[in-house]
């Protein structure tokens, strides 16, 4: 599988004040992402995150390290690299007073489209994004979030071959976050665009990223799959057993996959490395007690404790 971003050592302060310290945002950051893949850097706001993808972008100049972006130098490289990536940030700013067609069309110029196909590029965003009702409506007197789906829109304009996302869907209501995740995961498997996104949320991460990395203070903590990453921190899905008469008189430690167990009155709880693998090996253990389990419970292990894991 080929890399589609390479980062080595990077490392970027900024000055406080005219004459104040400088302050360490990101220390000897290393990171590689796969070609076609959703990659998500998670973290508290202040972590680094907008920093990071800021220099990847080629926003940014790191102080120290080295990366590469689709084989280009992110410094030597920068106008070349430009060409084939976009970024969709929070809060960007566009010209306030050009229309949503107009500002798509300025910056499909910039990226040298024009006539026919400046058209249909700019009618296809508006529709996708559900922009078409707002077209004539200048950027300064769009919400926060018809100002968020139109920079979504304009990090497509290019066709871009990476697309970085800065907290994608911050401001955005929940039908129209979820139509952007929708069209974030449609544009990777239709087209294999590969996608470095950042956010704090989560959930969001889970329903996109296959690989994640936890930055916090200028730091990659961990970084893989979310089960690899589960069974590194040794965190099992949770199984609860309800039982009518009491728990079966079992060794529970003992099987296959349990990692640890409880058992309190008529309920057993056990933590399992791969809950729905095992499910069906210990009911079959229980049976053989002669036990009546009444109710099975199954909670998965999510980013939420995975992340509570590793910073804390």
């Amino acid at each position: 599988m080929h890399t589609a971003i390479i980062a080595q050592g990077i490392s970027k302060s900024f000055r406080t004040g005219v004459f104040g310290p400088r302050k360490q945002v990101l220390h000897e950051v290393n990171l590689e992402v796969a070609s076609g893949s959703i990659f998500g850097i998670l973290g508290p706001n202040g972590a680094g995150k907008t920093t990071f993808i800021s220099i990847l972008a080629t926003l940014l100049r790191p102080d120290t390290g080295q990366a590469r972006v689709l084989g280009l130098d992110v410094v030597k490289d920068a106008a070349r690299l430009r060409e084939r990536v976009n970024l969709a940030a929070s809060g960007a700013h566009f010209l306030w007073c050009l229309t949503v067609e107009e500002n798509l069309r300025f910056y499909g110029r910039i990226y040298g489209l024009g006539g026919r196909a400046l058209a249909a590029k700019v009618g296809e965003l508006l529709d996708l994004f559900d922009l078409q009702p707002h077209r004539r409506v200048t950027f300064e007197r769009l919400s926060t979030g018809l100002k968020q789906r139109l920079a979504l829109a304009k990090a497509l304009i290019n066709t871009p071959e990476l697309l970085f996302l800065d907290e994608p869907t911050t401001g955005l209501d929940p039908e129209m976050a979820q139509h952007s995740r929708e069209e974030i995961l449609r544009l990777n498997r239709e087209t294999g665009l590969t996608i470095l996104l950042t956010t704090h949320n989560l959930r969001e991460a889970e329903m996109l990223c296959g690989e994640v990395a936890f930055l916090k203070e200028g730091r990659i903590l961990a970084r893989g799959a979310i089960p690899e990453l589960q069974e590194r921190l040794g965190l099992g899905d949770r199984l609860s057993l309800f039982f009518q008469d009491g728990p079966a008189a079992l060794d529970y430690g003992g099987l296959p996959g349990v990692l640890a167990c409880h058992i309190q009155d008529n309920r057993v709880d056990l933590m399992v490395d791969r809950a729905e693998e095992r499910l069906a090996a210990i009911l079959e253990a229980v049976s053989q007690t002669r036990s009546r389990v009444i109710q099975v419970q199954l909670k998965e292990v999510d980013l939420a404790e995975i992340y509570h894991e590793i910073t804390h």
